[in-house]
């Protein structure tokens, strides 16, 4: 991975304000893991890296839209893996949003909402530090499944689905409320 994007990646996460002592712990180790250069963004480093989640908002912010995870069969939000052209990391959370929504003409939230450390599906002993941003979907949008999932499906928050991944939940409040903060900036 490129320094500029590791750079850019420091900076997303350095400048995040975690909401609770969880929050500071996992910025703190994924700092840490940064400590490594370039190689922490990429898929090869071990024992983790930096990967993106997103929460596809509506555009009526009332619901969000998860996958069924084709690899564990739970549903949770969109995301993946940097690769070599991403030039940022909400270049590269806007990528995967689409890629697996299918939805055109997202409007990400530049400032994270979580960063989440979990055991990555893709080598033992390895952990996504997930970094997690909300995008705003327009008006028209349409999804569409992508090769990595079973399914999307749009949820109000107090119709989430079954089995739900242990840390989607509490992303839909933080995901509505920058969601909200992009709707009033477009209206502005």
């Amino acid at each position: 991975m490129s320094d500029a994007l590791h750079a850019d990646v420091v900076a997303v996460v350095s400048g995040w304000g975690p909401p609770d002592p969880d929050g500071v712990t996992a910025r703190q180790r994924t700092l840490d893991l940064l400590t490594d250069g370039p190689v922490a963004v990429s898929r090869e480093h071990r024992p983790g890296h930096v990967t993106v989640g997103i929460v596809v908002v509506a555009a009526d912010v009332t619901r969000v839209l998860l996958c069924l995870h084709g690899r564990f069969n739970k549903w949770v939000q969109l995301g993946g893996h940097c690769e070599p052209g991403d030039a940022t990391l909400t270049a590269a959370a806007l990528r995967e949003a689409t890629e697996e929504s299918g939805i055109d003409r997202l409007e990400l939230h530049p400032e994270p909402i979580d960063i989440n450390i979990h055991p990555a599906v893709c080598g033992p002993g390895n952990h996504h530090h997930d970094v997690r941003f909300a995008a705003l979907a327009p008006p028209d949008a349409i999804e569409r499944v992508s090769e990595e999932s079973h399914a999307l499906g749009w949820f109000t928050p107090d119709g989430l689905p079954e089995p739900l991944a242990d840390a989607t939940a509490h992303l839909v409040a933080p995901a509505l409320a920058a969601a909200r903060a992009i709707a009033g900036a477009v209206e502005s």
